[in-house]
């Protein structure tokens, strides 16, 4: 059943913990005229190279088909949405996928490793299946066939519990398929992650920061996000709130909006992550204040990604009042394809270095 229009907004809970986040973050800046300049020269670009939905499919191991299968595929997909980054500084010892003489890494490497799956005749996309497939059977899907790779997929027990979690609920109660939950949004994109959140403890993004909970929900989010570009706003995928979707919160848009000057660190959080980088890959983690692994849900990684949220805010209301409609998704997808497309650009910017099942 969809839940009731009094208990529906949680992506407005995102924004409130956002700016909530933003009033009290002690490491994290938004700062005004960095967001201002990002504003200009994000919609100058996205003119330029006019970026829209249509952006999603062009890719090649994205669905090119909205149909039903597309939204099963989505599902699985954003279900497994987590942690790409790779401890090894040698691109040729990080995890890989190869498909149709292709190589993928970070997210692009699980999107291959579906579809590989589907080529092979393995029923990765249906509930049936992966409520039950073992670790044994994830690993084969998941496998890198290069004899240099040293690295295999993160997080590979608790992708198994995901999709363990997620199959068995949609068995239970929507007839097996994620494309039954969408219908009883009605339209609503709000609804829809409400859904999810509620009905799925894996997608359930929330942490305490100040005393107070705070609501960040990046993989619910995406996945609605996810299904409008597949299906471009129309029939599946026509939401009416779609806009009231945020930011998706995870490592490697906070980056970019740190190149754009909409991010700021204090200096203290900025030397960590850079020697936390150098930690890492050196086999040397710690915990904060040592360098090392930012455990999930602690002070600093919520300041970095509520803040995230609040800065593409801030430059979605700018890009507005400037007469052009732009809602958070396409800044974000834009700003995620940018930071992937430009590695030299960002090289001087660290990222955060936590594993977790939610981003």
């Amino acid at each position: 059943m969809p839940v009731s229009a009094a208990h529906s907004a949680a992506s407005e809970r995102v924004l409130e913990s956002a700016r909530f986040i933003n009033k009290n973050s002690s490491d994290v800046f938004v700062p005004e005229a960095g967001v201002q300049q990002a504003a200009h020269e994000i919609i100058k670009r996205m003119k330029s190279t006019g970026y829209s939905t249509e952006e999603w499919k062009k890719h090649e191991l994205t669905p090119n088909t909205a149909d039903a299968a597309a939204i099963e595929w989505i599902f699985v997909v954003d279900t497994l949405n987590f942690s790409f980054w790779s401890d090894r500084t040698n691109k040729n010892e990080q995890y890989t996928v190869t498909l149709d003489g292709t190589e993928h890494r970070g997210y692009w490497s699980l999107c291959a490793a579906i579809n590989r799956a589907i080529n092979e005749g393995i029923p990765i996309t249906h509930a049936s299946y992966y409520a039950h497939a073992s670790l044994s059977d994830l690993s084969h899907i998941f496998r890198t066939d290069l004899p240099d790779v040293q690295e295999h997929i993160p997080m590979l027990a608790e992708r198994v519990q995901c999709l363990h979690e997620t199959g068995r609920v949609l068995l239970e109660k929507y007839g097996g398929k994620f494309a039954n939950m969408l219908k009883q949004c009605e339209g609503s994109a709000q609804t829809l992650v409400e859904m999810v959140v509620r009905d799925f403890a894996c997608y359930r993004d929330e942490h305490m920061f100040q005393g107070r909970r705070v609501d960040l929900y990046k993989r619910a989010q995406i996945l609605v996000a996810d299904i409008w570009a597949c299906f471009e706003g129309q029939k599946d995928g026509m939401f009416e709130d779609i806009d009231k979707i945020t930011m998706f919160a995870d490592y490697r848009v906070p980056q970019a909006l740190c190149h754009f000057g909409a991010l700021e660190y204090s200096p203290r959080l900025l030397e960590y992550l850079k020697t936390s980088e150098v930690a890492v890959r050196q086999g040397t983690s710690a915990s904060p204040p040592e360098p090392g692994l930012l455990p999930t849900g602690h002070k600093w990684e919520v300041e970095i990604r509520g803040n995230s949220i609040w800065a593409v805010e801030r430059i979605c209301q700018h890009i507005r009042a400037s007469g052009v409609h732009v809602n958070a998704i396409l800044i974000d997808f834009y700003m995620w394809d940018y930071a992937k497309a430009h590695p030299e650009a960002m090289a001087s910017i660290p990222i955060h270095l936590t594993r977790s099942i939610f981003y």
